[in-house]
């Protein structure tokens, strides 16, 4: 999950906040989560539990973005244009 203590954020923030504004595309967007990762296993070291821990981070962090941005985007589309499934 990506909710560390508040006082720790504002270490990461004020670095991600300036690079964030030069990520123009998806392209661009994978490769600076895909050098976080890269960097991340090694400097921890290229074994089994740093991937893990890596990939772990990936999937949990898409699965945060689909339930607090995706999910609620798409209820706002059923309520705007009808619900596609009859179930």
């Amino acid at each position: 999950m990506p909710y560390i203590k508040q006082e720790d954020r504002e270490f990461f923030d004020q670095r991600l906040t300036f690079k964030s504004t030069v990520i123009h595309s998806a392209g661009d967007l994978n490769y600076c989560i895909t050098k976080l990762v890269d960097h991340y296993i090694n400097s921890h070291g290229k074994n089994y539990a740093n991937i893990n821990a890596a990939i772990g981070a990936l999937e949990c962090a898409k699965l945060e973005l689909y339930r607090r941005i995706v999910a609620p985007y798409e209820d706002s589309k059923i309520q705007q244009n009808g619900d596609a499934y009859t179930l």
